[in-house]
């Protein structure tokens, strides 16, 4: 990585609600630079490789997940002369939003990898803590006009359960009732089921599955939109 020349590797925001909490991915760097500092997932990419077949290659070597089948998309470039300091690396970003996955093991050049409440990850390696950040805000900016909410829920769940998406995702708290008249009232968002939630106190809860639907109209704006 002399001269001009870029080495090009792809960095992984993967987020998820653990807990009630917003939660990303993050590995323990195991190798320098920034041995023992928490990351993202990510690497270098390979000569026969194209970006998804890198992310999800060191995905599985250092955290054994996939996010095959879930929401993901590039999030941005970033190409700062002094990211790296092994020298001149664009890293194109992916934004992966997946529903409570089994916890991660630890692989390749990764020491340890967990889930971490986004609340609680700053100091991260190289300029992470902005990729994260970035990749944060695309989540919240997109569950306010789109039904990628739905991405982090399991194949049926309650509104209850989306709600608290929403609220994991924004971090504020929402009126039930006028959450509930929203989602169940826009086309091909919800799709009820013939499930019900049992056992708990109360009315059993209906089942829904995300719908075809893809944009809200009108949008689910927050409250400091």
């Amino acid at each position: 990585m002399r001269g001009n020349l870029f080495a090009v590797a792809v960095d992984l925001v993967i987020l998820t609600v653990r807990a009630g909490a917003l939660s990303a991915l993050l590995v323990k760097r195991g190798v320098p630079p920034f041995e023992g500092a928490l990351a993202l997932p990510g690497g270098f990419v390979l000569p026969n490789e194209d970006l998804i077949d890198t992310a999800t290659r060191e995905l599985v070597e250092e955290t054994g997940l996939t996010v095959a089948g879930h929401h993901l998309e590039q999030l941005a470039s970033y190409a700062a002369p002094d990211r790296d300091p092994r020298g001149r690396v664009l890293s194109v970003g992916h934004l992966a939003l997946v529903p409570d996955l089994p916890e991660p093991q630890a692989g390749s050049d990764a020491a340890a990898s967990a889930w971490h409440p986004v609340a609680d990850t700053a100091g991260l390696a190289f300029d992470h803590d902005r990729i994260l950040a970035e990749g944060v805000e695309r989540a919240r900016a997109k569950i306010e006009y789109t039904t990628l909410a739905a991405a982090f829920c399991p194949p049926e769940f309650t509104v209850s359960q989306l709600r608290g998406v929403y609220e994991a995702v924004w971090g504020a708290e929402l009126d039930p009732r006028n959450f509930q008249r929203k989602v169940t009232g826009t086309p091909g968002f919800l799709v009820p089921t013939e499930r019900l939630v049992t056992g708990g106190r109360g009315r059993p809860a209906q089942l829904f599955r995300r719908g075809p639907a893809t944009a809200l109209h009108p949008p689910m704006l927050r409250a400091d939109a």
